[in-house]
């Protein structure tokens, strides 16, 4: 049994989780919280709903000091002004994934995004399931999303009830899989997500805020809410990282860079499942083609998305022809060692990765 409580505000949200501590967790759409409470994966004494707290909500584009630059972008109302001042997009976390993937300014500036919150799960799940669930999803394994008897019959595992890792067999680290389809898109980007706690905010990029530890993979305390998201509508790019208060020279108004963005997702059934393998990937193009930044971001294969290393050394200044696609897949192959946390053959992951990484580059230079 447990007390079910709907706060108002993200400070009694916060009050709330942080007085009744790990015993209580925060609920949006329950599309994840929900089956792992029903195989005992999670067992809550108190269950914080976040749905009536109206600040979580909107899609809209915001100056440097949070003003709304671009109208609110979820009721569709016009952008005012030359939006020059605005250059960041603010997305509550209680937004719906199929909001994101059919926002007018997701779909404009960050296509990947919208590609991926499109493709997690199904219709249903997708209009019920949150941005911020999404991102703060938790990890899974082949021995771990199981029921509890399932689970039991084995002797449990390090992430759940038990001592030992079934996939790696020795150490006392769990490897679960990070499987959420929107952060590889998120840490491409250079987004930035806010977490409530007792002691107030704090903003921490997307590509920190994920650790290699299976069993929590985020730096999300259990007492934290993450509240909203914000991406950088344009920026200046050193070493594959972008946004900065120059970001709205940048695009299509400011003449500079052409920004593209893609997403692939390897799964076995594309109506549901969770992704075996995904791949997002950023580029900044000049007019005449070439490349000024590139950043692939893989996921799927450990307890955290991967940034490629290496890429904007192959890319920089070249066009995305078939040569360059070649050298920056082989250079994603050489990155990727998946593990036998997913019922699909780790060797077979790893020969998809450099297939996925063309498939996806070749997008990129279609425009």
């Amino acid at each position: 049994p447990f007390q079910y409580h709907r706060p108002r505000t993200i400070e009694e949200a916060v009050s709330l989780l942080h007085e009744h501590g790990p015993g209580a967790m925060p609920i949006a759409g329950g599309t994840d919280l929900m089956p792992n409470m029903k195989h005992r994966l999670f067992t809550p004494t108190h269950i914080v709903s976040l749905n009536g707290i109206a600040s979580m909500r909107g899609i809209e584009v915001v100056g440097d000091r949070g003003t709304t630059g671009g109208g609110n972008a979820s009721s569709g109302s016009p952008a005012s002004g030359d939006g020059t001042s605005a250059h960041t997009l603010r997305i509550g976390a209680l937004e719906t994934l199929h909001d994101i993937s059919a926002n007018r300014h997701v779909r404009r500036h960050f296509t990947g995004l919208a590609t991926a919150a499109g493709l997690v799960a199904g219709p249903q799940l997708r209009n019920m399931g949150t941005i911020g669930g999404n991102v703060c999803l938790d990890t899974r394994c082949t021995y771990y999303n199981q029921t509890e008897f399932w689970r039991g019959a084995l002797g449990y595992c390090l992430k759940k009830d038990g001592d030992v890792c079934h996939v790696t067999k020795v150490g006392r680290k769990c490897v679960a899989a990070h499987s959420a389809d929107t952060p590889p898109n998120l840490i491409a980007f250079g987004a930035t997500v806010t977490l409530a706690g007792p002691t107030g905010t704090r903003e921490i990029t997307a590509g920190d805020f994920f650790i290699t530890d299976g069993i929590w993979n985020t730096r999300r305390a259990s007492d934290e809410i993450l509240t909203e998201i914000r991406i950088p509508l344009m920026g200046p790019v050193s070493n594959g990282r972008r946004g900065g208060p120059d970001s709205d020279r940048l695009g299509p108004n400011g003449g500079g860079l052409h920004r593209r963005s893609t997403y692939r997702k390897l799964r076995q059934r594309n109506s549901i499942d969770f992704p075996l393998l995904s791949v997002a990937v950023v580029g900044d193009f000049g007019h005449d083609g070439t490349m000024a930044g590139l950043t692939g971001v893989v996921s799927a294969l450990g307890a955290r998305p991967r940034v490629l290393a290496g890429w904007d050394e192959i890319a920089m200044g070249e066009r995305l022809g078939p040569e360059v696609i070649d050298a920056l897949a082989e250079r994603a192959r050489a990155q990727c060692r998946p593990l036998d946390n997913i019922i699909v053959d780790a060797e077979w992951r790893r020969a998809m990765v450099p297939v996925q990484v063309r498939r996806a580059l070749g997008e990129l230079a279609g425009g």
